[in-house]
């Protein structure tokens, strides 16, 4: 019966314009979202509407009056669905807080991923969320399960603790010890898991044929691939154009859909040639898609295996101990040499690019702007030193410390590609951090097909927000800057921002899981 009502809303919104089945002024609705301008990236809506939102969803768009036990004023405002975030690694609730201020509803963590991926959701659930959230499975966690003997942790302390073992990073798997890869992989799709996510570039001495295998059971599931491709260098042999082609040949050969994380920073100063290569590869028809953030700087361990090896400087492009920020520091030789050996997994800034010099903003604009890609933002937590600010911390102290990503990512992307560069146009904009990222996950998990739209039947996961004054606030030297402009940030027909103003007394966020074929 549930789905038959759900067909009847969908037909209604096609044949009646975005008009609910029945008259919108004969209805109360929970919230009403009054003259704003309404964007619908899917159907290219763009107009001046009133929304109407009961029970969590929305349940009518339209020009009628409507009538609500909360009336918000959105005149002058953009209505648009709430951004979806594949890259979110920073699963805690102040992160998710600073997300929401920057026009974040969903939260995912597909990159890294989770395991056990039942622990994830179960410890998440017990605390609750601001937004929505969910992860992939963690196939470098499978790797440091099967190849060291250990029990899989989803702690980032544990994960970084293994740092210093760099056997499961070199070494290629036996059939005893891939066969246990391929069980704990499996075994966290069955429990949910939205896709397998790849940690290639600290792995980079793993097997092909391996990656090719686990490839092969995300396809035969239905799930994508997100993948941190092996290698970071712009010299061959083993460079980020190798380590792209490795992607689209797993796509190529296994009909997974492949996602590339990061193309921005994995690709360097390569990137019109790699993104001719994946252009080529979607052309063909293969399922590949990217994401990229707008910044000129990563952020990862410092002893990552990117960052070690002969030649590794020259690879990446001539870098120094000083391209690396720890905690708003600039490392000198001498500290980027003891932090490797004795704290190799000290999270750091690694400055790729500098955007002040036109050539290099060039390059980042590429990544960008690449055609059909999304934006995501690879943030992280919130660090006071080096250890993880506890949950119930808010507002994120000033002295706190992470990538300015996880503070500033869609509102510096609205700001510089929208409003000041005029790059993108503003439905195109919202296509790229809410359509585009529902799109790519919904044939796997039919939970995002009600996400990332402003139509009737879809989930009341909004963002309002002042095109004319949003901006980040978040620099590298003081990241703890929440981001401003967005006016009312709705998750699941829950206001977790009115009037600019986080609520701290709400944690409407619910999981988002895969349903396993």
């Amino acid at each position: 019966m549930k789905i038959f009502f759900q067909y009847i809303s969908v037909v209604a919104f096609v044949v009646g314009g975005a008009l609910a089945p029945v008259s919108a002024a004969e209805t109360k609705y929970d919230i009403a979202i009054i003259g704003g301008r309404v964007i619908d990236p899917e159907t290219g809506l763009d107009a001046i509407q009133n929304v109407g939102i009961k029970g969590g969803e929305i349940v009518t768009v339209t020009t009628d009056t409507l009538s609500a036990g909360k009336v918000i004023d959105a005149k002058g405002l953009v209505v648009a669905p709430g951004f979806i975030d594949l890259h979110a690694h920073g699963q805690t609730i102040p992160a998710a807080r600073m997300q929401a201020l920057d026009g974040v509803t969903t939260g995912l963590e597909l990159e890294a991923g989770a395991m056990p991926i039942s622990g994830f959701y179960d410890d998440i659930a017990k605390e609750g969320r601001p937004i929505n959230y969910g992860a992939s499975v963690n196939w470098a966690s499978a790797r440091i399960a099967a190849l060291l003997d250990v029990e899989p942790d989803n702690s980032i302390e544990w994960f970084f603790s293994n740092f210093s073992n760099t056997e499961w990073q070199t070494k290629i798997a036996t059939p005893a010890q891939l066969e246990k890869i391929d069980a704990l992989v499996q075994e966290g799709i069955d429990e949910g898991g939205l896709g397998v996510g790849f940690l290639l570039g600290y792995a980079p001495g793993t097997g092909r044929k391996e990656y090719y295998q686990v490839s092969e059971i995300a396809a035969k599931a239905g799930v994508p691939t997100f993948t941190h491709a092996r290698f970071l260098s712009v010299l061959e042999p083993e460079s980020s154009f190798e380590g792209m082609g490795e992607i689209i040949q797993a796509a190529a050969g296994t009909g997974v859909h492949a996602h590339i994380v990061h193309m921005n920073s994995i690709s360097l100063r390569d990137i019109g040639m790699i993104g001719e290569m994946v252009a080529e590869a979607q052309e063909q028809g293969l399922k590949v898609t990217t994401e990229a953030y707008p910044y000129g700087a990563g952020s990862t361990a410092i002893g990552a295996a990117m960052f070690r090896g002969p030649n590794w400087r020259e690879r990446i492009g001539g870098m120094t101990a000083h391209n690396f920020d720890v905690g708003g520091h600039r490392t000198t030789e001498e500290e980027f040499e003891y932090l490797q050996r004795e704290k190799p997994g000290t999270d750091s800034v690694i400055h790729f690019l500098d955007t002040e010099k036109p050539e290099d903003q060039a390059f980042l604009d590429q990544s960008i702007l690449f055609p059909g890609g999304v934006i995501a933002s690879d943030g992280g937590t919130w660090l006071i030193d080096g250890k993880m600010i506890s949950s119930d911390t808010w507002p994120v102290p000033k002295e706190a410390w992470s990538h300015p990503r996880s503070a500033g990512t869609y509102s510096r992307f609205l700001r510089q590609y929208v409003r000041e560069m005029k790059a993108v146009s503003l439905v195109e904009a919202m296509r790229r951090v809410s359509y585009g990222p529902a799109h790519i996950l919904e044939d796997a998990v039919p939970q995002m097909k009600k996400k990332g739209r402003i139509q009737v039947g879809a989930d009341a996961d909004i963002v309002i927000f002042d095109l004319a004054t949003v901006s980040d606030k978040a620099t590298y030297e003081t990241p703890a800057q929440p981001s401003v402009g967005f006016k009312y940030v709705i998750v699941g027909g829950v206001p977790v921002v009115s009037g600019g103003v986080l609520d701290t007394n709400v944690l409407p966020g619910k999981p988002v899981r895969n349903q396993p074929k």
